[in-house]
Order: structure tokens, then sequence, then C-alpha cells
């Protein structure tokens, strides 16, 4: 069972078919080889224009993206934008693509991107994560969509999901350009290396002796000159397997949402690609947050308190399982949804109105 729950939180994104040379800030051309047909695991939407952009974060690391244009829209118009980005391990062809599109047929420019070392995006050594580095990818979604000549750079949100839900409130809690921020589904991603789930592993010995098997693997990698995988969603699942685990594996291993260049679809992080969650913790300033955020969980999901822990950060208030409001700060409880209904469109669960609601009273 223990091995179930650590493959689970580490599950990750597959090596790409990518390159990544650099390039110059001047040109700002990409290098990147993007696929240029329709590899989606949803149909493309007949309301939205879509084409491929690049643009590079503070690291000099460039990402790739969807972008989603509304069709029938005056050309002088500057539309309200919103980057999204998510799940922990998946690419841009899953989940953020669908919620990108739907929010594009609801008016907005949006943009679906692979964080760095994921998917089709650039950075060295592939399959690694960073609290700092995946936080500054949202910033740098906003340094690329405040530029384009039909974005009001006055009207853009975020829109963060599973792991990157945490790291869509740790953006917004760095930049107040920021206008409005959706969590869905979130994981905090720290909160869950350093005490595991439910608190399963919240004790100095339990943290050391992974801090021991990261460090050991460490020294095993830089002499191998490879780095070990931690695993994708497990397969095949094991007849213990908890129902979340078989959930992710209902739509990870599944053609329902299975991505080549998906890590949770395929073999996952590198082991030690986790390794800064143990000490960088996401909300640390959450409570300082000026902007509106909208948390969306469902009711019957494992990671819920997640998203009740972010809701207490940011107001004080413990929700208690409910739906709640407090000034500019909401979570919403989807009825016996669970973690992975909020990944498509399958049992008709994501609040897609509810949403964009959100957001054209935010982004105004």
């Amino acid at each position: 069972m223990k091995k179930v729950l650590l493959a689970a939180v580490l599950m990750g994104l597959t090596l790409t078919a990518c390159t990544n040379k650099q390039t110059t800030n001047e040109d700002m051309n990409t290098m990147l080889t993007l696929t240029q047909e329709w590899d989606k695991t949803f149909p493309k939407s007949d309301k939205v224009d879509h084409k491929k952009v690049t643009f590079k974060n503070r690291y000099g690391i460039e990402l790739a993206a969807d972008m989603y244009i509304p069709l029938n829209s005056p050309e002088e118009d500057k539309f309200a934008a919103i980057a999204v980005t998510g799940p922990f391990g998946a690419v841009k062809e899953q989940t953020s693509g669908l919620y990108a599109q739907h929010m594009a047929e609801r008016g907005f420019l949006t943009i679906a991107f692979d964080p760095s070392f994921t998917g089709e995006s650039g950075g060295e050594p592939r399959r690694m994560a960073s609290p700092d580095i995946n936080t500054e990818d949202f910033l740098a979604a906003v340094d690329f969509l405040s530029n384009q000549e039909n974005v009001d750079a006055e009207r853009i949100g975020i829109i963060g999901i599973c792991g990157f839900g945490g790291m869509a409130v740790n953006a917004a809690a760095i930049d107040p350009r920021i206008k409005a921020t959706v969590a869905s589904t979130m994981y905090d991603m720290s909160k869950v290396a350093v005490e595991g789930y439910f608190g399963s592993s919240d004790s100095k010995e339990a943290r050391m002796e992974q801090r021991n098997a990261i460090a050991q693997q460490r020294t095993e990698d830089f002499k191998s000159g490879t780095y070990k995988r931690a695993g994708g969603v497990i397969d095949p699942l094991p007849d213990d397997a908890p129902q979340f685990v078989k959930d992710y594996y209902d739509y990870y291993k599944t053609p329902r949402g299975y991505h080549e260049r998906s890590g949770n679809s395929t073999d996952g992080w590198n082991v030690i690609g986790c390794q800064s969650f143990l000490n960088q913790p996401l909300l640390a300033w959450a409570h300082e947050i000026e902007s509106p955020v909208l948390l969306i969980h469902g009711e019957k999901a494992h990671s819920r308190y997640f998203s009740e822990y972010a809701f207490e950060k940011m107001t004080g208030k413990n929700p208690d399982g409910k739906s709640i409001t407090i000034s500019n700060k909401e979570l919403m409880i989807i009825p016996d949804a669970v973690h992975t209904d909020l990944y498509d469109d399958k049992n008709g669960k994501i609040p897609y109105d509810k949403m964009e609601e959100f957001f054209k009273t935010n982004l105004k």
C-alpha cells in the first residue's frame, strides 16, 4: 500500500520528442519541435481558432503552449485572457487544454501550456519539478499574454489544476498582475510531500527516511549518468489499490485520457524530481492574496482537504466540507464528484458556467 501511495505522489511526465536549444532574448524564435497535428484527448472545437505559441520564463526555459482564440470577435477587441496548466505530471493535450478550449468558447483568449521540463516545453534534465520554477511558469505566461496586441494586460487570470492548483495560488500570492485565479481539484504538492497523504507520514522520522532515500538516489544517479524514474500511474493495478489510484488509472491509462507525452500515462518523474517540495512550502503567503480566488473541488475527492486547507490559509476560516464564500475567496464543492471528475467531461462535473461567471466578473 505504501508503494502505491508513493507512486501516486510521484506521478510524472515522459521523455518528450522535443529539442531544447537556446534562443536569444532578442529574437525569441523557438527551437522546440512542436506537434502541428491535433493530438489532444478531446475533440477540436469549431468555435475557436487554435495555434501553437512559445515563450520563455525568467530562467531562460522555453515553454510550449496551445493558444485558443474565440472566433467571430471584432478585430479591434482586446480579450480578457487566461493561462491554464495542470494536472501535475500531465500535458496540455489533456485536462488543461480542455479547460482552455472551453473558456475560449466563452469569449476568453486562453493558453494551455506545458510546464518546464515537461511535454513539448524545454528544460533539462527532463522530468523534474520545482515549486519555484513551476510557479514562475505561470508568471511567464502572464508576461507573454500581457504583450499580445489582442489582450488587455489588465484583465489576465490563471487556472491551475490538481498539483498546479497549488502553484496557481502561489503565483497569485506573488504577482498582482494576476487579477483572478481558479484552482480546480487542487493538490498542495509541498504539503503532500512533507506529510504524506492524509498526514500518513507527518513525522521527523518519516521525512528523514525520505531525505536519506533521495540523497542516496542522487549519488547513484550522478554515478550512472542517468536519472531513475519513479513511475507514472501504477500499472497493473494491485487488488488493494485505493479508489483514488483506480480513478487515476481510469483517466491516464485508458483511451479516456492517455497521452504518450504525459508521464502520468507513462513512466513518471525522476525519483529525485520532487525533492525541493520537501522544504519549500507553497502557500506561505496565501493569506496576503488580495485578488479573487475560486477553489473548486469534488465532494468525494480524496484531495478535497487541500482546497479546504488553502481556503483556511487565505481567510482564516475552516470551511468544514461546505461551499463557502468570504470576501473575494470562494470554495465551491461539487456534489458527488471525485478528484478526476474535474479532469474531463466524462461525468459532466466541471463547472464551466461558474468559471465563466467568475472570470467575467473579475476580469472587467
